[in-house]
């Protein structure tokens, strides 16, 4: 047995030891080929760390420009990747003047293979050098948006606005034509292309135009939006919005405002677009199955029920008498703000002491407002369709001091904090509405007042008449728009 495990470890020894070829005058076994791979490792992951340590604590505080701390430290990374490998080489025994004629020789086939490799290392230095490209820079690719997150030797990556990463090798990037915004400025302009029917007024097309642009608040007033007249075409006439922004990274959100607002306006004045029209020949000759479709107003039949249709959203708004002001496009924009959400009968929406983020509308339903403690379950207030609430804690931003739960089945129309604020503040009639109705709430200001008091923010001097209070605070959040209560 110890005679067969000597053989073996003979074999072994001689297997990894027998010199398999030379390096200039270096003989390379297996043994010497797992040392300067095991070494090669080390200097690699030394390399990425130096980075990673260098970009995120070292040069934090030193150079404040995130893209110039990762030209620094792709550079210090690379120079310390060279250093390494030729102190490994010196190391294992290779000497560089030797190897000259080896790497000469090899230099032609090596360099058909890996010039792909070798062309995207100097386009890395390229753009690490020159400095085109920062990290934090908001560039389209092909197509493509997003923010430069890293800019390495080989590929550059890119956070798209659908939150995937892009991986681009450099050499794309020096080759191609590249749209850039400075990632400390993202003014830029946006082009809406139209076609109008022949027989247009241009005058009023001018002047709908610029009023759907001076109608969206990311527009900005200087330079003023412009109207331009590109072409005569054979099927209309060709104009282009132009409007200029201060963000250009949300120019899809904007264009799809300015779309809703054109359409609108359009619709209103009467003005038709134009669209190319469509080959006969190909119209007759589609192939299209029919397609049943319900009629409008009718309700859905199923072999077990009757549904019937839910209202619109739209409508169900502007039946509130704080919303009928409101044109098409502005109940659009309420639409966007909040949320529809069902309770069923005795479900809770928020338990009392628990903040909550809405502003809260019922459209259809009953909400109770419960006040409980060790002694007693009252209900203070019934919410019936119409009405809101919820807007004394968002606006003192303190839990609410009642429960609210569902009577029977319940449809809300929630709008987030934030946003009901800005709704306030965009309509003064609005928001005299809503401190009306709340200061018909005295038994909840008073509960409000007393959660104040129990989180150390408003002592009983601070109290007289609970109307005047509230007034006073909702002074202070949006200023001479509250009417004087009381």
């Amino acid at each position: 047995m110890n005679t067969d495990l000597t053989v073996y470890s003979q074999t072994l020894f001689t297997l990894i030891n027998t010199p398999l070829f030379k390096l200039g005058t270096q003989p390379v076994n297996l043994l010497w080929l797992l040392k300067f791979l095991l070494l090669f490792s080390v200097v690699i992951l030394t390399t990425q760390w130096s980075k990673q340590i260098l970009k995120r604590r070292i040069l934090v505080s030193l150079v404040t420009n995130e893209g110039d701390r990762n030209i620094i430290a792709n550079t210090a990374s690379f120079t310390l990747a060279i250093i390494g490998i030729l102190l490994i080489m010196q190391a294992m025994g290779l000497k560089l003047e030797s190897l000259a004629i080896v790497v000469g020789g090899l230099g032609v086939g090596i360099g058909f293979g890996l010039q792909g490799l070798t062309k995207s290392l100097v386009s890395g230095l390229v753009l690490l050098g020159e400095r085109k490209f920062r990290v934090g820079d908001l560039i389209d690719f092909k197509n493509t948006e997003g923010y430069i997150q890293d800019i390495s030797l080989r590929f550059t990556v890119l956070k798209t606005f659908r939150g995937s990463e892009l991986i681009i090798p450099n050499t794309q990037l020096t080759d191609s034509p590249i749209e850039k915004w400075h990632f400390q400025n993202l003014f830029g302009r946006i082009d809406i292309p139209l076609m109008i029917e022949h027989n247009s007024d241009l005058v009023l097309v001018t002047e709908v135009l610029l009023r759907a642009a001076c109608s969206e608040a990311m527009v900005l007033a200087e330079p003023a939006p412009k109207v331009v007249f590109k072409a005569f075409g054979e099927s209309g006439l060709h104009f282009e919005l132009w409007v200029w922004v201060d963000h250009i990274d949300q120019r899809t959100s904007i264009k799809s405002a300015l779309n809703f607002l054109i359409e609108y306006q359009f619709r209103l004045h009467h003005i038709k677009m134009a669209y190319r029209p469509v080959d006969p020949w190909l119209a007759c000759n589609q192939v299209s199955s029919p397609v049943e479709t319900p009629s409008v107003g009718l309700p859905l039949v199923s072999d077990s029920q009757t549904i019937m249709p839910t209202p619109p959203l739209r409508d169900l708004l502007l039946a509130m008498c704080y919303f009928q002001d409101f044109d098409e496009i502005e109940i659009r924009k309420l639409i966007e703000m909040g949320s529809r959400k069902n309770l069923n009968a005795g479900e809770l929406l928020v338990k009392q002491g628990e903040f909550h983020s809405a502003f809260c509308i019922v459209l259809a339903g009953e909400i109770d407002a419960i006040y409980e403690n060790d002694k007693i379950s009252q209900r203070l207030f019934t919410f019936q369709s119409g009405e809101f609430f919820g807007e004394l804690p968002l606006l003192l931003n303190i839990p609410y001091p009642t429960a609210m739960r569902a009577v029977g089945d319940v449809s809300l129309f929630l709008i987030d904090g934030s946003k009901f604020k800005d709704l306030l503040d965009r309509y003064p009639k609005l928001s005299d509405y809503v401190t009306d109705e709340m200061a018909k709430r005295q038994d909840y200001i008073q509960l409000c007042q007393q959660t104040l008091r129990d989180m150390d923010l408003l002592t009983d001097e601070q109290v007289s008449n609970p109307v005047v209070w509230l007034r006073d605070r909702l002074m202070k959040l949006w200023g001479n728009t509250v009417k004087n209560n009381g």
